[in-house]
């Protein structure tokens, strides 16, 4: 078990933080834009990758599926005050969740987006469902990269106050991913 080390909460930047911080917030901003470019424009942006956009929607499901287990397990984990695991449990689902992003927007420049079929009362719960998802997976990037950073530089009151907020939502996009998979699993 590793034991909690706390450095000082200071506004002061270090100097690894000069370019971290700049880091993620770019990131930040281009990683949506560069999503809804593919989604606002998806002809101007089409290749023709040779994959086959059947598999990837359950393959982005299963990412998104471990990841909320990997959330589940690092909380789990801190309770217990296994900072180890905890540490390597959350980087693992940040790179579960890298891993989707990228294959996410190579699957929109691969296809044609599929329409949901459904009506009446599924149609207004998959609406539901698919926009919150796509609404807060907007700062699940930068939160979740900002508790990393905090984190990994052990500055805990930090770490917290963004965890606070990033654990929740990043969870929330994790299962409602699936369950987006789930509604258009006919239709694929």
């Amino acid at each position: 078990m590793t034991k909690l080390k706390a450095v000082k909460d200071t506004d002061q930047p270090t100097q690894e933080a000069k370019w971290v911080v700049p880091t993620i917030v770019g990131l930040s901003v281009a990683v949506p834009l560069l999503v809804a470019a593919l989604l606002l424009f998806p002809s101007a942006l089409k290749l023709d990758l040779g994959i086959n956009r059947g598999t990837l929607p359950a393959f982005h499901a299963l990412l998104n599926g471990s990841t909320a287990l990997l959330l589940i397990m690092a909380l789990l984990f801190v309770r217990k005050r296994n900072i180890a695991a905890h540490k390597i449990t959350m980087l693992t689902a940040f790179g579960f969740s890298a891993i989707f992003l990228v294959s996410y927007v190579l699957s929109k420049l691969n296809a044609d987006p599929i329409p949901y079929g459904g009506e009446g009362f599924a149609r207004g719960l998959y609406l539901f469902v698919l926009i919150s998802h796509i609404a807060l997976s907007l700062p699940v990037l930068p939160l979740a990269m900002f508790a990393i950073y905090r984190g990994l530089t052990s500055n805990l009151p930090k770490h917290r106050r963004v965890v606070r907020w990033a654990f929740p939502i990043w969870l929330y996009v994790s299962i409602t991913g699936v369950l987006v998979y789930l509604f258009m699993a006919p239709y694929y």
